[in-house]
């Protein structure tokens, strides 16, 4: 089971409307994404879907870092592919960003295989 954030943490990330992810590979460029938690984890999608740069970037090491709040957040990526949960990110998205007209384009089919679990990195290897 992986390390999970805090509950400070999960409360700002519940509440940020947008936040920046800088990826192992361009640390030096953040890209502005929307993060949303469900069942006290929290995810990001790519609303370009498998083509979005970061996304790429991410796939390929499976770290970054999330600015929040004037905070710098590592963080480790993992894919999901349970249906139930890519279900509950999708409601979670919808939910927090409903007045937002972009709100369907996060949800969209072509998205869904994006869903990424942020974690905390694991303190001890």
């Amino acid at each position: 089971m992986p390390e999970t954030f805090d509950a400070t943490i999960l409360q700002a990330l519940r509440t940020t409307r947008e936040v920046r992810i800088r990826t192992a590979r361009h640390k030096s460029r953040a890209v502005v994404i929307w993060v949303v938690v469900a069942d006290d984890a929290a995810f990001v999608r790519s609303v370009r879907g498998s083509k979005g740069q970061w996304f790429v970037d991410a796939m390929a090491d499976r770290e970054a870092t999330l600015e929040v709040g004037g905070r710098q957040l590592p963080v480790w990526l993992t894919p999901v592919s349970e249906a139930a949960t890519i279900d509950a990110v999708s409601q979670a998205f919808l939910s927090k960003y409903a007045a937002s007209p972009y709100a369907q384009s996060i949800v969209a089919p072509e998205t869904l295989a994006t869903t990424l679990r942020l974690d905390p990195p694991a303190r001890a290897a």
